[in-house]
């Protein structure tokens, strides 16, 4: 079978805060998992990504922290890339946008469109601060939703409801973030992306044609969206900080952040490809029709990157290519997540009311609450944090289905035949049958991992955990043990093979306890390969970067017969039981 060229685009954080729970399963976390698998099937796997320097939400934290916006993007980009490596998320490229790469890939793809006649200039009215003496970004605009009534909408999207305004204007009673002053409408001249000409000329037929495999709440939206008529859409705006407008007469203006942050992940490619010595090798991923691009974003982010985004590329048709009908590949699939609550509330950085990630993994291993998050993910509906379902999805799940099947296995290994694998003899039907299921398992599994069904992945995985589980209490090699030790090997080796196998299809969402059980298994190598920090220059700048180095990663989709004979090494738990008093004392955080 020839492998596949997958491209794993993860959604943009913004640089200005912390990142919690409802961000990491909403998008980061299906997007590792998504990307270990089909490492581990041998396909070629890019996964890319990075902080949003330029977005609103950064220079307005910057102005409340009385910090240069440099100075605020530079502190959460090193905590997101701290965060990333402890939770174990394997960017191949984890960036940002404040980057020469990303400043000239974004003013190529903004005058590819300006050439095909897809942009146009438009005077409209803006929100204008007499106070500030500026027009203020949509995001610096706050009012009432005129669809739901909602206080406070941003001025360029409600959260409450999502509808996108075109412009800050159409809030009831706009007024300024900063200072809650009243706000006048002004003439200034933007830049358009002519969208209803872009549908037109084959967004609106290729939103319609097949996406079988998309989630219905997503494609529905997106036909829903193009099917009521587009319009054109503002892609510059005035301000001082971001990618400049690379046209004559518009130097202080900036391309708005919702065009040029989804160019990142082009840019990001191309950026990775400079960065391992071969500029050319991102063609394998957008212009290769066989490769498959995968975007994994929260629900918020659906019409930027099923209709925006994919309009960028229809109307940037011949960038960087000879050919000037030559199209960068559109999303094969946009698995968008529902949203994540806390403890039945709306997750708020405001009022502490939510789970800190890289605070969590100071007090909690990265294993548990990737395993936590998977199986509570927000794949088709909003879910829900609870501490006390954290610690009863443990100790009952992880610790009591997976690691103590594990840990009686290595442990009766080690009693009974001095840790090497015993000698089973031939194995009888029920024995074999077990290792069928589990070699089942592979495709049944593999075919969920694809469609992105995590939540169905853990229900599988511990279905077979149990069947083997049984397998052990049906045989009891521990009563064996006394009369027939023969039937103890048996079992024990049976087992020990199983254990094989399920390590392989856990990996993708357990890596760092896989990789343990891999070395408990006596077998040597990485799983997946290593994640390295490195700083990269640029002509007039650097930055630091988090990259993944695959190149020593051993693992097969498929199970490895741990040989007879092997003398195992001294077993060790994979998880710990949690104690019922952390629920307490993690629920005594929140709101402080």
């Amino acid at each position: 079978m020839d492998k596949e060229y997958i491209l794993v685009n993860v959604a943009w954080p913004y640089a200005n805060a912390d990142i919690h729970q409802g961000n990491v399963t909403g998008s980061y976390l299906p997007a590792d998992i998504y990307a270990r698998y089909h490492r581990l099937r041998g396909n070629h796997v890019l996964m890319v990504s990075g902080s949003d320097s330029h977005g609103t939400p950064v220079t307005v934290k910057a102005e409340e922290m009385g910090k240069s916006v440099a100075e605020v993007f530079d502190y959460f980009h090193g905590r997101f890339l701290d965060l990333f490596q402890k939770l174990g998320l394997t960017y191949d490229l984890f960036t940002h946008t404040d980057t020469e790469n990303h400043f000239q890939v974004s003013q190529d793809m903004f005058l590819s469109l300006l050439e095909n006649q897809y942009m146009y200039p438009k005077v409209t009215k803006q929100m204008y601060s007499p106070t500030a003496n500026k027009f203020l970004p949509d995001r610096y605009v706050e009012g009432t939703c005129p669809k739901c009534g909602y206080h406070p909408a941003r001025g360029d999207q409600c959260d409450n409801c999502n509808t996108l305004f075109e412009s800050a204007a159409e809030l009831i009673n706009p007024r300024s973030k900063l200072d809650d002053s009243a706000l006048e409408l002004r003439d200034t001249e933007h830049f358009f992306i002519d969208l209803p000409a872009i549908a037109q000329d084959g967004l609106q037929a290729w939103m319609h044609n097949g996406k079988e495999h998309w989630r219905p709440q997503v494609i529905n939206f997106a036909r829903n969206f193009v099917d009521q008529g587009l319009i054109g859409r503002a892609v510059t705006r005035d301000m001082d900080w971001g990618i400049p407008v690379p046209v004559e007469g518009y130097e202080n203006k900036v391309l708005y952040v919702w065009f040029e942050a989804v160019i990142g992940y082009l840019s990001a490619t191309i950026e990775w490809a400079k960065n391992n010595g071969d500029p050319e090798a991102w063609k394998q991923w957008w212009q290769n029709p066989e490769a498959r691009t995968v975007y994994f974003i929260g629900k918020d982010n659906i019409p930027f990157h099923t209709i925006f985004w994919p309009a960028q590329l229809f109307g940037a048709k011949g960038l960087y290519d000879d050919d000037p009908q030559a199209q960068l590949n559109l999303p094969y699939d946009v698995p968008a997540n529902e949203f994540m609550n806390m403890e039945g509330q709306k997750i708020s950085g405001s009022r502490n009311w939510g789970v800190w990630m890289l605070d969590a993994l100071k007090r909690h291993d990265p294993d548990p609450l990737r395993y936590y998050l998977t199986a509570v993910m927000p794949e088709t509906r909003d879910s829900d944090w609870s501490w006390q379902g954290y610690v009863d999805r443990n100790n009952s799940e992880l610790v009591g289905n997976w690691g103590n099947l594990v840990n009686r296995v290595l442990n009766m290994t080690k009693r009974y035949f001095n840790s090497e694998v015993p000698n089973p003899g031939e194995l009888t039907a029920k024995d074999r049958e077990l290792l069928a299921a589990v070699d089942a398992g592979f495709e049944t599994v593999a075919g969920l991992y694809d469609a992105c069904k995590f939540r169905a992945v853990v229900q599988e995985n511990l279905r077979l955990s149990s069947l083997v589980n049984q397998y052990l209490e049906d045989t009891s090699p521990w009563t064996t043990a006394k009369t027939d030790l023969q039937a103890t090997a048996r079992s024990l080796y049976t087992t020990l093979q199983a254990i094989s196998g399920l390590k392989v299809l856990w990996a993708p969402i357990l890596p760092f306890t896989s990789q343990k059980l891999h070395e408990l298994l006596g077998e040597e190598g990485d799983l997946f390969g290593q994640q390295v920090v490195k700083d990269y220059a640029e002509s007039s700048r650097s930055h630091t970067a988090l990259t993944y180095d695959g190149e020593t990663a051993v693992g097969q989709w498929h199970h490895t017969e741990i040989p007879v004979g092997r003398t195992l090494p001294k077993p060790q738990p994979l998880f710990k039981k949690l104690d019922q008093s952390i629920v307490e004392e993690e629920l005594a955080r929140l709101g402080s």
